[in-house]
């Protein structure tokens, strides 16, 4: 699978988590992630990043936030500039998603972790 660096956001350090699921399916299909969280986590060898930095070459933004935690993160997701997306099942937002429409940004209702299973990614 080509490398596809995906900021996931919000990672959590809990392995019953479906985003926690999804880091450490990126990493066994050798994806270069980013993780951010709200306060300091690992999973594997990665620590979440609590702070909203750029990121360089960003591919994908998976979402794992519900509509209402989103809206603080409309800006930095716009900054950042990813090829696409992905609105996780519980994520999905007509706000967000008519935002990225308008900034030419592609993006999905699916699942990273289908996705990743399917070879889809």
């Amino acid at each position: 699978m080509i490398d596809k660096k995906t900021l996931v956001l919000v990672a959590s350090p809990k392995p019953y988590r479906y985003a926690y699921k999804a880091v450490e399916m990126l990493l066994d299909n050798d994806m270069t992630v980013v993780a951010y969280g709200r306060r300091p986590g690992k999973i594997r060898d990665l620590n979440f990043t609590t702070e909203l930095s750029p990121i360089d070459d960003l591919h994908t933004i998976s979402l794992y936030l519900n509509p209402m935690n989103q809206v603080p993160f409309y800006d930095y997701i716009a900054s950042l500039n990813p090829k696409r997306v992905i609105f996780n099942p519980g994520t999905e937002n007509k706000e967000l998603q008519n935002m990225l429409d308008s900034l030419k940004i592609e993006w999905e209702e699916a699942c990273t972790l289908v996705l990743l299973a399917t070879k889809q990614y």
